[in-house]
């Protein structure tokens, strides 16, 4: 009885976490949980899985008898693991998935983080025309302002760039980062990214988290109390939805 519990209980939560896997993929999430290079290889390795254990449900093993019945506090603590298998399992189809936010992004260095480092190199940018300024990231900028923070190198490139909002802890009343989350293979290794924007009482209009679409230039940085040298100061502010694909690669 307790092994053939265990056994329904295993392909029953099999089959709704790869069930969870494959709708993710269909409906376009998962690659809020992985970079998209791994989403074919994963939905692939799920549907497998799917029919793997369907077809599990089909066979009944050639022996169910128990040789010995487990201790009362085995099975306490595999029906407790069954349970918190479950509720993961379901957690997946039942809770909507979200993106990272400015909570992570705070607790890691976002001015000083490598990752995208070298998506971009000042000497050929130098003289860039305006299409390919204008294709250029949070993740681009921030790789250009870690290599040079010579104003004139900014002079006529604006900045066209979309990410959600997180307070600066140094002059959190007229400066917040533009953000992104940059993801190598998962979300696990996220990585934040941001560009430093100069809006003075900029939280009387905005909320934290918010996505933004920001158009603006660099210029020396005229906050008393942050020592970045340049930031970015706005021309225009706009509320966005947040992108399908909220992290950058």
């Amino acid at each position: 009885m307790w092994s053939n519990l265990q056994r329904w209980w295993g392909v029953i939560l099999i089959l709704v976490a790869v069930s969870a896997t494959v709708w993710l993929g269909a409906t376009q999430q998962l690659v809020l949980y992985i970079h998209p290079r791994y989403v074919v290889f994963t939905v692939v390795m799920a549907a497998l899985a799917l029919v793997m254990g369907v077809l599990s449900l089909a066979i009944r093993p050639a022996n169910t008898e128990e040789t010995v019945a487990p201790r009362g506090w085995s099975r306490v603590v595999g029906g407790v693991a069954l349970l918190l298998s479950g509720a993961v399992a379901l957690s997946l189809v039942l809770v909507p998935p979200t993106t990272l936010s400015s909570a992570t992004a705070s607790q890691r260095d976002i001015v000083g983080s490598t990752v995208g480092s070298d998506s971009q190199n000042a000497d050929e940018v130098e003289n860039a025309d305006d299409e390919l300024i204008a294709s250029f990231t949070v993740v681009d900028w921030s790789s250009l302002l870690r290599q040079t923070s010579d104003p004139s190198f900014y002079a006529n490139k604006t900045a066209d760039v979309v990410g959600f909002i997180t307070a600066s802890e140094d002059d959190p009343a007229n400066i917040f980062y533009l953000s992104r989350f940059t993801v190598t293979c998962c979300a696990v290794d996220a990585q934040p990214t941001g560009l430093a924007v100069y809006a003075p009482d900029w939280a009387n209009d905005f909320e934290v988290d918010a996505w933004l679409e920001i158009t603006g230039s660099f210029e020396v940085n005229p906050s008393s109390r942050s020592d970045l040298p340049l930031v970015l100061v706005p021309e225009t502010m706009t509320v966005v939805e947040r992108p399908s694909e909220p992290y950058l690669y």
